[in-house]
């Protein structure tokens, strides 16, 4: 797992890129382990007055 952060126009962008083997067990089902993943870190970038978003690349 490798994870990258990407400053852009929307703000900052954390690049999490996991082997593809992994990539299922990472998102979980109907993407409900990378939704939370997003919604605690959006919370936790709030806190500190930052916009942060996730995304996993292959």
């Amino acid at each position: 797992m490798r994870i990258d952060l990407v400053d852009g126009r929307r703000g900052r962008t954390l690049e999490v890129s996991v082997a593809p083997g992994d990539m299922g067990r990472v998102i979980g089902r109907r993407g409900r382990i990378a939704n939370a993943i997003r919604t605690v870190v959006r919370a936790a970038g709030a806190k500190d007055g930052a916009e942060v978003d996730v995304d996993f690349v292959d």
